[in-house]
């Protein structure tokens, strides 16, 4: 096997890292590098595409350059990412039209309400387990040939390419040799039928999209061509894609049916393997491809919430009453749990299971003697909060973990993991590893490669760092619940 590496590129809705394994899982380098975002009126948020590159290029030379290492040395590359992204760029320029509009984005909710109007969201939501809101691809990309000047005639003569974040990073790092993408990011855009496995002309039809400008689908662990650019350093195949909530699923090898994740980035998302089964949900759940290798799909039913780590940015850079994301596990064990102060971040709306693109954030339930360590800690709870409401709608849906794995930036926090784990009731396991997307991105592409055997020697490779069991009392858990669901209700647009 050439090469004693695999490298990984992820692809976040704030930062872009890049992280060097050997061939067995262990972090040889890595860097990471934050992007601005960009908020041109309120419900809108972007992303400047060449910010974005630069970024991943900046990463990816200097995790090679920690690791010592050259092309030759990487067996292969695996990309995940901030999933719904939308970009569309010239063919021949590989220039962005527009800026990328990000997943957060709601510009397209009043679109989205019309196309409901006309009685087109149960055909939406029977080919591709989604709902029509301003979350998924398919209406970023209207928006775009609808109001970019000469955009829609550039797309329908074949000029123009669309693609999330994968597939713009694809095309870039291989010289615009490949335009490709992965089943679960297509399965994300509003546009993949996921009972066929096909772009759906039915739909193409509905958003008036043009079938030209899309990429070719593929599995997660597949021949994505060969990275010539410069910040690889020589040519290195990339083998494996996939959105950054399925690959957290893969990282956290999360292979049975029944199995359950929840990653905190900066939303919150929650998958649960279901098999071969396309599940559909009763409690607006999303159903979505978890994984397709070799040729064969498995589902996953996923709740998402918004607003999870970007609400501990809020606190520090809008509020700033913190300096850092970490200081508030301080001071949340110096507070104690918040019975009547609530936080409810719907800075973008809401997602899963209200799906209420108008609700909009508040804090409820202040007295003269609140203060800033109540605000902070209620924000914690609001996570745990929302992460409980997705936990319910599965169980309903008949999907009840006895187990959650988690991941992401905010599971270093033990107080909110403990809080977590009685909130829902249910155990909480936080492996030795919580970069488990990134990590997924590298199993997908050593599995490809030949390095990683199999599915059931990822099993192998995963490791517990610690368990969160359930403590508290039921009676408080309920109260704490009745208060936030009361909270929820008075941000609702339709309150």
């Amino acid at each position: 096997m050439k090469g004693r590496f695999l490298l990984a590129i992820d692809q976040g809705t704030s930062s872009s890292r890049s992280v060097i394994y050997d061939h067995d899982a262990r972090v040889v380098a890595s860097a990471q590098q934050e992007f601005p975002q960009i908020y041109p009126q309120p419900g809108w948020v972007e992303h400047d595409p060449e910010a974005i590159w630069e970024s991943v290029t900046s990463v990816t030379k200097g995790a090679i350059q920690e690791a010592g290492a050259a092309a030759a040395d990487i067996s292969a590359i695996g990309i995940t990412n901030q999933r719904e992204t939308t970009l569309i760029w010239d063919r021949q320029t590989g220039e962005c039209v527009y800026n990328a509009i990000v997943w957060q984005d709601r510009r397209t909710a009043d679109y989205c309400q019309s196309l409901k109007n006309d009685g087109c969201e149960a055909a939406v939501a029977d080919k591709t387990g989604l709902r029509l809101d301003p979350y998924f691809s398919g209406t970023k990309i209207a928006w775009i040939l609808n109001n970019v000047e000469g955009v829609r005639a550039r797309a329908e003569a074949g000029k123009l390419a669309f693609g999330t974040i994968d597939s713009f990073l694809l095309w870039r790092l291989t010289g615009g040799r490949e335009h490709a993408t992965d089943a679960t990011n297509a399965s994300r855009t509003l546009l993949f039928n996921i009972h066929t496995q096909e772009w759906d002309e039915d739909l193409l039809r509905m958003f008036s999209i043009p079938r030209e400008l899309l990429p070719e689908v593929k599995d997660c662990a597949a021949d994505y061509g060969i990275a010539v650019d410069d910040c690889i350093g020589g040519n290195t195949p990339v083998c494996g894609i996939a959105g950054d909530q399925q690959a957290a699923l893969i990282g956290q090898a999360g292979f049975e049916p029944g199995m359950t994740k929840s990653t905190y980035g900066t939303g919150c998302f929650v998958i649960a393997n279901t098999g071969d089964t396309a599940l559909r949900s009763r409690n607006h759940l999303l159903t979505t491809v978890a994984m397709r290798l070799n040729g064969a799909v498995t589902f996953g039913l996923e709740g998402s919430v918004f607003v999870a780590g970007s609400a501990m940015q809020w606190l520090r850079d809008e509020l700033r009453i913190i300096d850092s994301a970490p200081e508030s596990e301080e001071i949340a064990r110096r507070t104690g749990v918040v019975e009547d102060v609530y936080v409810v971040p719907a800075f973008a709306g809401l997602g899963a299971p209200y799906w209420d693109p108008a609700a909009r954030g508040a804090v409820l339930g202040l007295t003269r003697g609140s203060g800033r360590d109540d605000v902070v800690t209620a924000t914690l709870q609001s996570v745990a909060f929302q992460t409980c409401d997705l936990i319910e709608a599965m169980s309903d849906d008949g999907i009840k973990p006895s187990v959650i794995r988690v991941d992401g930036g905010m599971v270093a926090n033990n107080w909110f993991l403990q809080f977590l784990a009685d909130v829902l009731n249910v155990p909480v396991e936080r492996p030795c590893n919580v970069e488990s997307t990134v990590l997924g991105a590298a199993y997908l592409a050593g599995h490809h490669a030949g390095v990683v055997e199999s599915l059931a020697a990822i099993g192998d490779l995963w490791q517990q760092d610690s368990q969160f069991a359930p403590a508290m009392q039921a009676p408080q858990r309920e109260r704490l619940l009745v208060g936030w669901h009361d909270a929820v209700r008075r941000v609702r647009s339709d309150a």
